[in-house]
This record gives C-alpha cells, sequence and structure tokens, in this order.
C-alpha cells in the first residue's frame, strides 16, 4: 500500500456509511457505486490522482458483484492443496515452461545478472500467475478495484489499488483498454497488483514505459526485481522434499519456526530422497501442507520471498515446484495423503469431454471447471457414488469411472463403474 494510502486510510474508513446513508435503498448499483466515488474523490486527489482522471474514468462506471463474491472464495484457501498443484504444476505446464526458458533464455541471462533470480524461478511465477502470458484476467480494473473500494471488506487497502491504478492511467504507462486484470486488480504477464507496479516495474527493454501487458521483457525484469527486494538471495535453495522420522510430531513446526540445519538432522530429518541434509547455514522451518502423513518440506528466505507475492504457501510451493520442475527436478516423492488425488488441467478436459458426452451443458472445454462444470460433476458424482450433497469436485475417481463407464456396451452404460476398476486404453 502506498504511503499516501496509508495516510488516507482512518478518514476514508467510514466513507461507505456515509454514501450509503446518502443513496436510496433500492438505488441501481450504477448509482450506489457513484454516491460512493462522490465520497471517495477528495481523498483520491489527496493522493495524486487529478480531477480530471477521476471524472474522466469513475463517471458512469457501476459495481461488479461477482468480484466480492471471489474475494471471499479464493483458491489459495479453499482448494486441497492435492487439487491446486494438479492443476498449476502438471507436465503441461512444465513443459511450457521449458519452452518459454528457451524462447526467451537472452533476455533470462540477463535478468539474472542484473536482479541476481535465477530463470527458472522467474518463468515458473510467470506460468503460476498467467499460464505464461494466456489468462490475464478479463476485469476492468478500474471498474472491480472500484468495487471492492466501495464494498465488501478490506475496503481501505482495495482504495490504495485504485488511486495507483488511476495514476498509472494519467502518468500514460497503460491505455485504459488494455488494463485489464484479475477481480482483485492484478494485471500483466506476473500480476502485478497497481502499488507494486509503481515501486517495483522496471523498464527493461527501453522504449520509456513499464509495460507488465506488452513487453515479456519488462515483465520478467519486474518479477526478479520483486523477488529481490523481497529478500531473494542469488545461489541458495528455496527449500526442499524432506522425509519425517517415524512418530515425528509436527506439532508447534512451521514456515516461521526456524531452526539451524544441524538441528533438523539432530532430530533424524533427511532428504525425501533418503540422503543427508546439505550444509546450509541459513535455519530452516518445516511446512507439513496436508500434515505429517503428506510432503514435508524444509523452506528457508527465499521461500518467504516467493510467499511475499501472494501470501499463501500453497502458492509458493506450487512455484517453488514448478522452478524445481523447470530445472529438471520430478514430482514429490511422498504422496499426498488422500485416495482421490487431484486432476492435471488435460484431465481436466477429459473430464469435461466425458460430462458432454453424457449429455451435460457445460460449455467451453477448457479445463476450467465453472459452475456448469461443477453442476454436471454434481448430478455425476450423486449418481454414481449415491453422495447426498455432492459439493462438485473434480477428482481421479470420478474421472476413472467416467472412463470406465464410456467404454462400455451401449445398453450397459447406466451401470456405475469401481472407480479403482483398472482402465485400458
Amino acid at each position: 500500500m502506498t504511503a499516501a494510502a496509508r495516510l488516507l486510510a482512518l478518514p476514508v474508513l467510514l466513507l461507505p456509511l456515509a454514501a450509503a446513508a446518502q443513496t436510496p435503498p433500492n438505488a441501481a448499483p450504477e448509482a450506489t457505486l457513484q454516491a460512493c466515488f462522490a465520497e471517495l474523490q477528495p481523498a483520491a486527489r489527496a493522493a495524486g490522482v487529478t480531477p480530471e482522471t477521476w471524472q474522466r474514468h469513475t463517471a458512469g462506471l457501476a459495481a461488479l458483484p461477482d468480484v466480492l463474491d471471489k474475494l471471499d472464495q479464493q483458491p489459495e484457501f479453499r482448494t486441497p492443496i492435492w487439487d491446486y498443484l494438479a492443476a498449476l504444476v502438471d507436465d503441461e505446464r512444465v513443459a511450457q515452461g521449458l519452452a518459454m526458458l528457451e524462447q526467451h533464455r537472452l533476455v533470462l541471462d540477463e535478468v539474472a545478472q542484473r536482479h541476481g533470480v535465477d530463470p527458472a524461478t522467474v518463468v515458473a511465477v510467470w506460468g503460476v500467475e498467467s499460464n505464461f502470458g494466456q489468462t490475464f484476467g478479463k476485469y476492468p480494473l478500474v471498474q472491480a478495484l472500484g468495487t471492492l473500494s466501495c464494498q465488501g471488506r478490506r475496503q481501505t487497502f482495495f482504495r490504495g489499488e485504485l488511486f495507483a491504478a488511476l495514476r498509472i492511467l494519467q502518468a500514460g504507462h497503460v491505455a485504459l483498454e488494455r488494463l485489464v486484470g484479475s477481480w482483485a486488480g492484478a494485471f500483466g504477464h506476473t500480476q502485478f497488483m497497481p502499488t507494486t507496479y509503481e515501486r517495483l516495474a522496471v523498464d527493461f527493454d527501453g522504449d520509456g514505459r513499464r509495460d507488465l501487458i506488452d513487453s515479456v521483457p519488462d515483465a520478467l525484469a519486474s518479477t526478479a526485481n520483486f523477488l529481490t527486494r523481497a529478500g531473494w538471495k542469488d545461489g541458495l535453495p528455496w527449500g526442499f522434499e524432506v522425509r519425517l522420522p517415524a512418530g515425528f510430531s509436527t506439532e508447534g513446526q512451521g514456515r516461521r519456526v526456524r531452526q539451524p540445519m544441524a538441528r533438523w538432522r539432530d532430530l533424524g530429518l533427511r532428504r525425501a530422497d533418503g540422503s543427508p541434509l546439505p550444509e546450509l547455514e541459513q535455519p530452516a522451518g518445516l511446512m507439513t501442507p496436508a500434515g505429517a502423513r503428506g510432503p514435508a518440506f524444509l523452506v528457508l528466505k527465499n521461500f518467504d520471498a516467493i510467499y511475499s507475492y501472494n501470501a499463501a504457501e500453497s502458492y509458493g510451493l506450487a512455484i517453488a515446484h514448478l522452478a524445481d520442475r523447470l530445472r529438471g527436478g520430478g514430482p514429490f516423492v511422498t504422496p499426498w495423503p488422500t485416495d482421490d488425488a487431484g486432476l492435471s488441467r488435460a484431465e481436466r478436459r477429459e473430464l469435461q469431454q466425458l460430462l458432454a458426452g453424457r449429455g451435460h451443458d457445460i460449455g467451453t472445454i477448457d479445463g476450467l471447471l465453472g459452475e456448469r462444470s461443477r453442476a454436471a460433476i454434481r448430478a455425476e458424482r450423486q449418481r454414481l457414488f449415491g453422495e447426498r450433497t455432492p459439493d462438485g469436485r473434480a477428482g481421479q475417481k470420478l474421472l476413472r469411472t467416467l472412463r470406465a463407464e464410456a467404454l462400455l456396451p451401449a445398453t450397459d452404460s447406466a451401470a456405475p463403474a469401481s472407480p479403482d476398476m483398472p482402465i485400458s486404453r
């Protein structure tokens, strides 16, 4: 958050109440948002947004109700980690990442030289954030941030981002029609928030603009600059998977509970392949995102730098693991503690095809499990497994069962197959 936004946080915190008091209870969404904007304009002006910029970009805007729904449904905190990582770090993304490493090798090598972050880590952030520039988001930033500035929780935070987005437009760094991104206001190849852009974006290609949308070099260098400023140390690992000794208690442990590597060796921890822990001076914390029966990791300061990009351990682990895969590493050694693992994006597309084959209207087969896909999944889980209140989760059991059913003769297709039966393809 910018210094101006922090200074303005207290006086603007009560503004929605004033706006609501002046707005009729049955007012249209546009009128409700405009009433709030009228109250916010003095704060915006104090934060460096001119009246002309404010009027040009906020006049006539209506609220976007679905961003409020997403505010309380962030996947990093609601999705089982085996589902989250299965979709973010799959063979398809690894192959794409390797191609990006080769395609942009000269830029990435220069970025590493200037900013001290290795190419695999930078490309991993790019892959997780926007699928290498294929998914920027669909929300007009001013409209989304305007909605979040006036409704829902964390309004003070989003106002700082709204004012920053308007300053970016005001300075001419990005055209309005290009300033489109996530529901929460992140934009560009590596999804910077507007205040982060103002602090850390880099003009790497030398064209006079810090362009995270149409300049891959600017975006990659800006990401490396972010990580360096967050404490990344070149040449050190983010961490690594470990094997816990039998009966080891993880109570009281966590990413922030750091101990010397020698102490972890004394406690009996080894690397996941059975080799001894490395000789490192940095202390490490033990992270067990699925409990002691799942994969365990010793994480160092470089993990904190990744974590600062988006404060969720599952997110940080996705980037760290993808970077390892791009360096030639393999999947985690310890399996996740579930009998129904998550689906890769290719498997999600296959599931959608099977659902469509059963007559479900799921829209585009794209691997993105939206509401229509989840409604079809709920119906099939109820039909196949007798679940009374299916939750719409897609897993390996459902995919295997539908695969098997699709291979049955038409007269037998109504009979559910065992989710654990072997499938030949």
